[in-house]
């Protein structure tokens, strides 16, 4: 399983990659996780068996940071740690994000199977647009998380696409125990990093004009962190929260009312509201195709950048939010989100395994 970010990092596709393997794993299956890390003994446990290929550094990335090793040394690790190792397969996951799968293109030594998971690129990816076209004719397999991917990937690499979806892990949400507001009063949880593409400050606003009594719990950390807790600072009703583990935002998102995740543009599939919902919040978001698309009609959608709509929206939500009919609802939600499982989604990927598998030996 290659992935171009960091281990330890905070984002989605890491959650993608460390989720799919730990499934994998369950399942009975060898999987070993090679990526970059700040600090190779600092990596996370649960992100099992790996292999460092190298130091990060931050590029920014669609209205981003990311964290990745843009060092032709970290291609030639992968490439060489790939091929040494007798893997059935390989699953390469952002295929167009330097450098982790661009050495991969220099022998046709293993299955390879990709994922696509961003919609746009970069303008530092741009110049190795010819690299991209060669790591997309290298795979057996593409895949795109949305049809937002599908386009990005058919515009860099192209080749043809099936378009799958970002797995959630049931049983971490549906387990967890939450963590309330010791007084009671409702909570809205904003999960993210601190970037403008994120819209924390237009959440920020929209929190001020609230009708309602609530609790702001703000998670996560970025370059805009400093910047918007000096306008916003810690008092009662709004709480930072830092960077949290897997199982506090389990337990954040188990205990909150209302998830509300308004960012403004870039995001090809909105897992975090299917985290949402798994976990049985209500859920409240941009009006974006990723959101619209992970959202099933099962969240109130509202336009981006627009503090007014969101703040009407929230204080709907709270209004209702005991209510048996919103009760109801978020079961509905619930039993949505567990059509997205991880479960499901490592049964369609080991399909994409044999079916790769069975490509590179006929090309053979």
């Amino acid at each position: 399983m290659v992935s171009p970010y960091a281990l330890g990092s905070v984002g989605g596709v890491q959650g993608q990659v460390v989720g799919l393997a730990r499934t994998l794993r369950a399942d009975g299956h060898e999987v070993t996780v090679v990526a970059p890390a700040a600090d190779p003994a600092a990596v996370p446990s649960d992100v099992g068996d790996h292999f460092v290929i190298g130091q990060p550094v931050g590029l920014r990335s669609n209205g981003s940071v990311a964290p990745v090793a843009p060092w032709p040394t970290a291609a030639r690790h992968a490439e060489r740690f790939v091929r040494r190792g007798r893997f059935d397969v390989v699953h390469v996951h952002e295929p167009l994000a330097p450098m982790a799968a661009y050495g991969l293109v220099l022998r046709n030594s293993v299955p390879m199977v990709g994922t696509y998971h961003r919609a746009g690129v970069s303008r530092w990816v741009r110049p190795l647009h010819p690299l991209t076209q060669l790591v997309g004719r290298r795979l057996q397999v593409r895949v795109a998380v949305s049809e937002a991917a599908r386009e990005t990937g058919l515009r860099e690499g192209g080749g043809e696409f099936e378009v799958l979806f970002n797995g959630v892990d049931m049983g971490r949400f549906e387990s967890a125990p939450p963590h309330r507001d010791p007084e009671g009063r409702p909570t809205v949880l904003f999960l993210g990093r601190h970037e403008p593409r994120k819209g924390l400050p237009v959440l920020l606003e929209a929190f001020d004009g609230l009708r309602r009594a609530a609790v702001l719990w703000v998670s996560g950390e970025g370059l805009g962190t400093e910047v918007q807790r000096r306008r916003q600072l810690a008092s009662d009703p709004v709480q930072w929260l830092g960077v949290l583990s897997d199982d506090e935002v389990a337990a954040r998102l188990a205990g909150a009312t209302v998830l509300c995740a308004p960012s403004l543009s870039g995001e090809s599939f909105g897992m975090v509201l299917l985290e949402g919902m798994a976990a049985g919040c209500a859920v409240v978001a941009s009006d974006i195709e990723g959101y619209r698309t992970a959202a099933g009609g099962h969240a109130t959608l509202v336009p981006p950048g627009d503090p007014g709509a969101l703040t009407r929206a929230l204080d709907a939500v709270l209004a209702d939010a005991a209510s048996a009919r919103s009760t109801e609802a978020r079961t509905r939600a619930t039993e949505y989100a567990r059509g997205w499982s991880m479960d499901t989604l490592a049964e369609r990927y080991l399909e994409m395994y044999g079916r790769a598998i069975e490509a590179h030996r006929a090309s053979l």
